[in-house]
């Protein structure tokens, strides 16, 4: 393919002259319902033109489906700052508590990640946008076979499995056994570790198979067991550059996103000089999972300070200011 021979020809010394992608502002409203501007042109001069965007700096929402519900299994947000070569990943709890509003009928959802499956990518950025205050530019969305492909064609990978993994569902053919420490990891193997977060045993007496948390924070150790793989995984990647031709490839047949073959080629030349051991910042939304809201139990209700905070500190914030509580959207139980 066309942008395959010029990735190698980028990888080879020869720069190819990748325009960085021009984004809309999408600046969110503020809650006492006063709106900033928001897009790339120049507000007019009667208009607060809100906070600025740092110079070349990007956010992406990164997201994978469970092959079972359909809902987003797996939600991380990260933002890159391609000058000063730094960037924040955070993961975004599945039962991250919203007020969710279904587009087909009206109805109301009380977890994150339901968004996708009933209002679509572009409902799902929306709600992650108003939940941390900042735009989002572009999604990613990988399926599970892209994911253990690119686990394999770097040659797996070496990673400590924080905890014993033991989970068995027949009815899924479904088999995850890992003990916990290091280990080599092929692509499917790799997959079962990102989604363990429940070990199972058959219970003789009943007659059925039963569960308990992989973790001992649930799926907060899930979430950050997911990004330290996904950072093995790129690290590992980005340390083969020979093999972007093959990455890209696997990217068109199992990604879905909204980036431009100039955003791809322009993220990729960027990335080769990514220093994963002091540019990246990595952590997970602060909140409280055992939350009941209208019903739903097991929500996971956000902290508004300690979120603030992370967004602020963390490598999140796309902003040259802070974010303020009166950009954030939260819903709250009190």
């Amino acid at each position: 393919m066309a942008l395959s021979a010029v990735i190698v020809v980028t990888y080879a010394g020869v720069r190819i002259a990748a325009r960085p992608p021009e984004v809309a502002d999408h600046t969110p409203a503020s809650n006492d319902g006063d709106s900033t501007a928001g897009a790339t042109g120049s507000p007019a001069a009667s208009v607060d033109p809100g906070p600025q965007r740092k110079d070349q700096t990007y956010t992406f929402l990164l997201v994978a489906s469970d092959q079972v519900s359909g809902n987003t299994d797996t939600m991380m947000v990260l933002t890159y700052d391609t000058v000063n070569q730094t960037a924040g990943l955070v993961s975004l709890p599945r039962d991250t508590m919203i007020d969710g509003v279904k587009d087909s009928d009206g109805s109301h959802f009380y977890k994150l990640n339901g968004t996708y499956a009933y209002n679509g990518i572009e409902g799902l950025k929306k709600e992650v946008s108003q939940i941390l205050g900042i735009p989002i530019d572009f999604y990613v969305k990988v399926n599970t076979r892209g994911f253990v492909k690119l686990v394999d064609a770097i040659g797996g990978v070496d990673f400590n499995v924080p905890v014993n993994m033991n989970y068995e569902d027949p009815t899924q053919d479904l088999y995850i056994h890992f003990n916990k420490g290091m280990q080599w990891l092929s692509g499917s193997d790799a997959l079962k570790v990102a989604r363990c977060r429940q070990n199972s045993y058959y219970d003789e007496a009943a007659g059925k198979w039963k569960t308990y948390d992989a973790y001992s924070n649930a799926d907060i150790g899930r979430t950050e067991t997911q990004r330290s793989l996904l950072t093995a995984v790129l690290k590992k990647a980005l340390s083969q550059p020979q093999k972007l031709p093959t990455y890209y490839d696997i990217f068109l047949e199992n990604v879905q996103t909204d980036l431009s073959a100039n955003d791809l080629l322009y993220f990729a030349e960027k990335a080769l000089y990514f220093d994963f051991s002091s540019g990246l910042t990595t952590s997970v939304l602060p909140g409280d999972g055992t939350v009941t809201y209208h019903g739903w139990t097991y929500c996971y209700e956000l902290y508004p300070d300690q979120l603030l905070e992370l967004i602020n500190t963390q490598g999140i914030n796309p902003y040259t200011t802070d974010i303020t509580a009166d950009m954030l959207t939260l819903a709250q139980k009190n």
